[in-house]
This record gives C-alpha cells, sequence and structure tokens, in this order.
C-alpha cells in the first residue's frame, strides 16, 4: 500500500509538473504571436468536379496507348466546346452542392469556421435546388459547443436547403446531435454512431490533501452554485444535484433527437450505447450506408460540387490547449 501511495503521489507530482509548464509554454506562445495571427482569415471555395476530371485525366494517360489517348482527346474537346455552348440560363439552372467539412474536438472548435462557411452559403443557396453535404467526424464533447455546432446546420434546415450528413468513422455523442440536424444521414459500414448519453467525471484530492494536513475553502452564495469540487469534501446532496443535472441533459439530448428523428426508438438507442453503419441502418440512426467519397462522386455527376472552407489562424497557444484537451479526454475520458 505505501508503494501505491508512493506512486500515485509521484504521479500527481509529474502530471502536476507537465501541466504547469504547457500552461507557461501557451501563455509564452500567446504573447509572442498575438499581433502576427491576428487578421488571418479567408474563405475559399473549390469545384470538385474538377478535381474529379484532373484525376481521372491522369488515371488515362497512364492506361491508354497513344491511339486511346488520341481518341479520349477528341472527345474531351466535343465535350468541352458543348459545355461553352450551353447559355448562362442553363448554368444557372444547374444543381448546385456545397460541401463542408467539420472535424470535432472536445470543445467542438470547429464551430468558430462552420458558423462562418454557412452563412456564406446560406447567402448563395437557392432553397428547394441546392444541397449541403456536411462531412462529420467527431466523438463528441462539451454539450455547449456541440449545441451551437447543431443550431448552426439548422439554420440551413430552417431555410429548406436539403442537407446530408456523411459519416465516414464517427459521430457519436455531440457528433450524431449534429448529425441528426440533418434531412438524410449516411454512413460508412463501420462507422460509428450513437451514443446518445451524457457523461462527466472529475477527480476528487480531498483525502490527499487532507493527509497532509492541506484546507481546501469553497465559498458559495447560492445552494447549487457548485455541486461537485476536486478540492474540498463532495457531499451526497452535491452528487445528487449532479445526476440530475446529467439527467436533465440527458433528456434535452433525446427531445431534440427525436424533433428531427421522430420515427426513432429512443427507448431502444438513447441508453449510451453506440453502433456500427450496418447495425445503425436497421435502428433507423441512419438512413444510408455509403463513403462521403462515393457520394461526392455521385453528386459530381448531376452537379456542380463546390467545397466551402473558412479558415481563421488559430494563435500556437489555443492549438497547443486544445490538443493536451484532445489527448487528455482521449486516455482520461472514458
Amino acid at each position: 500500500m505505501e508503494f501505491i501511495y508512493d506512486y500515485g503521489l509521484f504521479f500527481a507530482q509529474t502530471l502536476t509538473l507537465v501541466v504547469a509548464v504547457l500552461v507557461v509554454a501557451a501563455g509564452v506562445t500567446a504573447l509572442a504571436g498575438r499581433d502576427r495571427d491576428q487578421g488571418r482569415e479567408s474563405l475559399r471555395v473549390r469545384k470538385l468536379n474538377q478535381r474529379y476530371r484532373d484525376m481521372r485525366r491522369t488515371m488515362d494517360q497512364a492506361l491508354l496507348d497513344r491511339k486511346g489517348l488520341r481518341r479520349l482527346r477528341r472527345t474531351e474537346k466535343a465535350e468541352s466546346k458543348s459545355e461553352k455552348k450551353r447559355d448562362a440560363a442553363d448554368a444557372q439552372q444547374r444543381r448546385r452542392v456545397f460541401v463542408l467539412r467539420f472535424q470535432g474536438d472536445l470543445r467542438a472548435s470547429a464551430v468558430d469556421n462552420l458558423r462562418e462557411e454557412i452563412t456564406a452559403v446560406v447567402s448563395r443557396a437557392r432553397p428547394g435546388h441546392d444541397e449541403v453535404v456536411v462531412c462529420l467526424e467527431s466523438p463528441g464533447g462539451m454539450v455547449h459547443g456541440y449545441g451551437l455546432a447543431a443550431s448552426q446546420l439548422a439554420r440551413l434546415r430552417e431555410r429548406g436547403i436539403e442537407t446530408t450528413a456523411s459519416v465516414d468513422r464517427v459521430a457519436a455523442s455531440g457528433g450524431y446531435l449534429m448529425a441528426v440536424v440533418a434531412d438524410r444521414i449516411v454512413a460508412a459500414p463501420f462507422a460509428v454512431v450513437g451514443s446518445i448519453g451524457v457523461v462527466a467525471q472529475l477527480p476528487n484530492f480531498h483525502r490527499l490533501l487532507k493527509r497532509h494536513d492541506i484546507d481546501v475553502e469553497l465559498h458559495t452564495a447560492g445552494e447549487h452554485k457548485r455541486t461537485l469540487t476536486a478540492l474540498g469534501e463532495n457531499t451526497h446532496a452535491g452528487r445528487r444535484k449532479f445526476q440530475e443535472e446529467l439527467e436533465e441533459t440527458h433528456g434535452l439530448f433525446k427531445r431534440f433527437v427525436h424533433r428531427y428523428r421522430p420515427a426513432l426508438d429512443l427507448e431502444q438507442v438513447a441508453n449510451g450505447d453506440h453502433w456500427y453503419g450496418e447495425q445503425a441502418i436497421d435502428m433507423n440512426l441512419v438512413d444510408a450506408l455509403q463513403t462521403s467519397d462515393d457520394l461526392l462522386l455521385a453528386k459530381a455527376d448531376e452537379a456542380d460540387v463546390f467545397e466551402v472552407t473558412y479558415r481563421r489562424k488559430q494563435p500556437m497557444s489555443k492549438r497547443l490547449v486544445l490538443g493536451v484537451e484532445t489527448l487528455l479526454h482521449r486516455y482520461f475520458g472514458r
């Protein structure tokens, strides 16, 4: 037991030292890069149809002989002339698909870019005619961050712009909260979806501090201003209140999911469990099995596909903090 105690104390001291070093490094980096990083933001729109054509051309050049290449060039030249003859009215009637990409972390920090991308899209998308595909990857995170991200996607639906959420790897918890806002969810066969639940945990060092005669005083105004604490002594009343808050949040989560996917059997799926795509389609968690690559390739045959990306230069300090949070959540948050 003495060895376990000494090892635990050593681990706590080491973790504290590492966190302190990272905080200091983040502070120094923030001061050094604060002015340099301001104002670096841009909106980029890339037409994916041309990208796919270039890929096909590269493959053809490698696979065809000279005779086949000459035939291909003649065909491409004829198609090019045909496209140029198409008048502006026809071009205006062609369906457009806007592609957005969301890579989620603990704080849903990508929502800062997502909101700008959606603002740009809704300023030009034609309701009932154009479409948005959101390539979504997230294991979830903080409630308020993912709640805002879901609300951003709801802006599209409220304006009558058809929206598809595409999941290649994972859309769980907060990630699935975002996905359900879409009119349609497509997932790869082994993508992880669901996890309609709420979790929270924190360490408590009260007994360790008490053993070393260290007192922690916590003063609040309001009975429920603080429920559980990492340093002070937690009470049964505080634990009850904390659990009540988790249940209330879970209830909000379930009601939100039901609003957008009313046919979903919440009694069956809202228990915090997750499923793979092939299982999820049988439970109505997703609507089709397909990778984002095949989805966009098919869209490019019938529409003009534009990838919309907003970039805001993040200070190194923020990127460092987000990286540490993601790492800690990955290894200690489950």
